[in-house]
């Protein structure tokens, strides 16, 4: 008889998070974080199921943002809905310009685990048919609801050449490229993670 293995996620310790300078919403600090947060001393894989309702514990969540300038210099963003086959059930049936996951225990075999989770999870849910430039541009501690409180985003922002962003997981709904003016309209629908992203990355 098969036993199905229990995945183990990427986490830190809420109070070494808060030791190193607590916020809430969104910070552009990320040399003030990121150094001690990813320092193998401070992390640990432990069950998922049993991270998703234990607030003691941040899980390390990549959180890629997909935004694109036109030849008009129009700025659009990738926006989709979670499906009911996206991992996180709280979520379902938001919108959402963040694309990630979290970072498992098989990604620690070889190199940078977050990075590699970051790549695998970039590789299962879009396919990227252009150039792009990325960079870390900060974090999100959302502790205003019961997801915030268990997760710690890690934001980067992906400058792609051309919209050519394109969901390869059935259950990110309605994937596409669009306005900001849109987003603004639209804000209200999204989840709180890309609420705080649109705005503090966001102008018009």
């Amino acid at each position: 008889m098969s036993t199905v293995q229990m995945e183990h996620v990427l986490v830190v310790r809420t109070e070494q998070f808060c030791s190193l300078g607590y916020f809430q919403g969104f910070s552009a600090d990320t040399g003030r974080y990121l150094t001690e947060l990813f320092n193998p001393a401070n992390t640990m894989y432990l069950p998922r199921d049993a991270m998703e309702n234990d607030p003691s514990f941040k899980q390390l969540i990549p959180y890629v943002i997909f935004r694109h300038i036109d030849a008009r210099g129009q700025l659009s963003v990738l926006r989709y809905t979670r499906g009911k086959g996206q991992g996180e059930q709280r979520l379902h049936s938001k919108q959402s310009i963040g694309i990630g996951g979290h970072i498992s225990a098989i990604d620690a075999s070889e190199g940078s685990p977050y990075l590699e989770g970051m790549g695998r999870e970039l590789s299962e849910e879009v396919d990227i048919a252009c150039n792009y430039t990325q960079q870390c541009v900060g974090l999100i501690n959302d502790d205003s609801n019961e997801v915030g409180q268990v997760h710690l985003g890690i934001v980067h922002v992906f400058d792609v050449e051309q919209p050519l962003v394109t969901a390869k997981e059935h259950d990110l709904l309605d994937c596409r490229f669009v306005d900001l003016q849109t987003l603004a309209r639209e804000k209200n629908r999204l989840e709180s993670w890309s609420q705080i992203c649109f705005d503090n990355l966001f102008q018009f």
